[in-house]
């Protein structure tokens, strides 16, 4: 930084105070630990054996063990886009209602997720669906390090289940899709030309009052050359579900982009998995019994209900601790 002409060069200046930065956070991050683990220790030496001193301890101990193990999971952190936010995006597969309403259910989990971590979140688009559920779902999460932890999730989640829309009350499979993009910040360039766009308002459906069911607010976004299409109908005003169409849309491109450049370097195509069974990378069973599987972890728990409400860091610790070979 202290090189002639360091602060000439805008862009290179700010990705090097943001690497900077990030680099900071992680040794900084190590100091409190290590100050907590030289007291227990001297702590410790003091109770000299005294059974009453050494319970008062245990749940520091307890408490520094859970710290450490955090910090030791946020130090495979290491991808170029790990310390970024995340738009996460949920589409049902086949099925109707079923797989709307567990699409819902997944929307529920990833925000209960992000409230149990303090981690500020924005509904970015949601699509009601026609009975119950949503068609389709745009979740942006605004965290260091959000996108590290849940490009996990990106994938198709199968939810087994006694159907509530099923007077036979039978057993049916639904699936979901789950898609992870780092979000774009101002340390990342997208160009995206005008032209290149083509923007289509309509009506939002669903909940809002005569305002959303009377006016063209919602907003689809095409970028052309990519035939990619994002949209939001999230807020009231036009212009807002824009701005926020348009920040999915990033997010998009950049993940596109970073992916062809990915392919083209290995000389491989990528294939697309359809959402439907065999293509899952977890199982969440609610009937005959209960469980939530990994499959490409082969991480398990029985308490379905408590990932459903969000706690499925097990599976998140799992898969950052694989090889790197297999988070494929």
């Amino acid at each position: 930084m202290a090189e002639p002409g360091f602060w000439d060069r805008a862009n290179e200046a700010k990705d090097v105070i943001t690497r900077l930065k990030a680099a900071k956070r992680v040794v900084t991050s190590f100091d409190a630990p290590s100050t907590q683990f030289r007291d227990l220790n001297e702590l410790i030496e003091l109770a000299d054996g005294e059974p009453e001193a050494l319970a008062d301890l245990a749940s520091d101990v307890t408490a520094l063990e859970a710290r450490v193990s955090a910090l030791e999971l946020e130090s495979l952190l290491s991808g170029e886009n790990d310390g970024l936010g995340a738009v996460l995006q949920i589409h049902p597969g086949a099925g109707g209602t079923e797989s709307q309403d567990w699409a819902q259910m997944l929307l529920r989990m990833y925000m209960r997720w992000c409230e149990r971590r303090g981690f500020p979140c924005t509904v970015l688009d949601l699509q009601p669906g026609d009975e119950a559920g949503i068609k389709d779902a745009s979740l942006e999460v605004q965290a260091d390090y959000a996108y590290g932890f849940l490009r996990s999730e990106t994938g198709v989640h199968r939810l087994v289940r006694i159907s509530p829309y099923d007077a036979a009350q039978r057993r049916h499979t639904s699936f979901a899709s789950v898609t992870v993009f780092p979000a774009v910040d101002e340390t990342i360039e997208v160009n995206i030309e005008d032209k290149d766009l083509r923007v289509d308002t309509f009506r939002a459906s669903g909940a809002g009052g005569q305002h959303v069911n009377k006016t063209e607010s919602a907003v689809r976004v095409t970028h052309l050359p990519t035939g990619i299409a994002v949209s939001s109908q999230a807020e009231r005003s036009q212009h807002r579900n824009r701005e926020l169409a348009m920040r999915i849309l990033k997010a998009r491109l950049y993940a596109h982009q970073v992916e062809q450049d990915r392919l083209k370097m290995a000389g491989i195509t990528g294939p697309k998995k359809d959402i439907e069974f065999g293509s899952q990378i977890r199982s969440y069973v609610l009937h005959p019994y209960t469980m939530v599987k990994d499959h490409r972890t082969a991480a398990e728990t029985s308490n379905a209900d408590r990932v459903l409400d969000g706690d499925f860091d097990l599976f998140i610790d799992a898969f950052l601790r694989q090889k790197p070979e297999a988070k494929r």
